[in-house]
């Protein structure tokens, strides 16, 4: 149903792109992290007649990127546009869990966290236009950049810890919202993080009709930092 990952999708003449969505890559990314955001997002598109378009990008640009599963790869089909995109999502790793070598999830993000990725990221955090999202442990490499301080969001739970101990408010929920920023937790919350989100920006409507495309429901409720404050139980 879906296009090739990695390749735009042209419209005819005459069709007006509303929305980009941008999902970012880099070596030793989770294929889960990308790929259940992207069907959703593309399929959100489909279903609101073109108002949304999703790429596959990455830091240097065009090129094919190795993810952390052995044999995975997957095409970006240029750099981070900060002029076009709206939703910029960015995954988390996958790699051994213990250890201490570079193929370990920690040392994965690790080196995202140390490239220019975080450069970009910020100045996107910054922009109001600019909604920027993360899967799993894609919170964990702007937490690692100083980027999270302060701010309400979730990870995987492994990676709670390292969260908070960068001055994030860790919030135990599938999907955080902090004004533009919005965190998912474990790997499986990248499609409830993309059915919110289009929900967020092309309405329930739409959303509902990609749930039911997909045969799948939300879980949990979306964490915002509004409402009544609960008292303690």
């Amino acid at each position: 149903m879906t296009p090739a990952l990695g390749v735009h999708i042209h419209r005819g003449a005459g069709t007006e792109e509303k929305m980009l969505a941008q999902i970012v890559l880099f070596d030793g990314f989770d294929p889960m992290d990308v790929v259940a955001p992207y069907e959703v997002l593309w399929a959100g598109g489909v279903a609101s007649g073109g108002g949304l378009s999703v790429e596959l990008v990455s830091l240097e640009g065009a090129r094919l990127v190795p993810s952390g599963s052995s044999g995975v790869a997957l095409s970006a089909v240029g750099p981070i546009d900060l002029e076009r995109v709206k939703l910029l999502v960015i995954p988390g790793a996958v790699g051994r869990v213990t250890g201490d070598g570079p193929d370990t999830i920690p040392a994965i993000l690790g080196r995202a966290a140390q490239s220019g990725l975080p450069e970009v990221i910020k100045v996107a955090m910054e922009r109001r236009g600019i909604i920027v999202a993360t899967v799993c442990g894609g919170s964990l490499i702007l937490a690692m950049a100083g980027l999270l301080e302060g701010r309400h969001a979730v990870s995987h739970h492994e990676g709670l810890a390292v969260l908070e101990a960068t001055g994030a408010q860790v919030v135990r929920a599938r999907v955080v919202e902090d004004g533009q920023l919005v965190t998912a937790g474990g790997v499986t919350s990248g499609l409830d993080l993309a059915l919110y989100l289009l929900e967020r920006e092309l309405g329930p409507q739409i959303a509902h009709t990609v749930e039911a495309m997909f045969d799948f429901e939300r879980r949990g409720t979306v964490w915002k930092a509004q409402g009544t404050v609960p008292v303690a139980m």
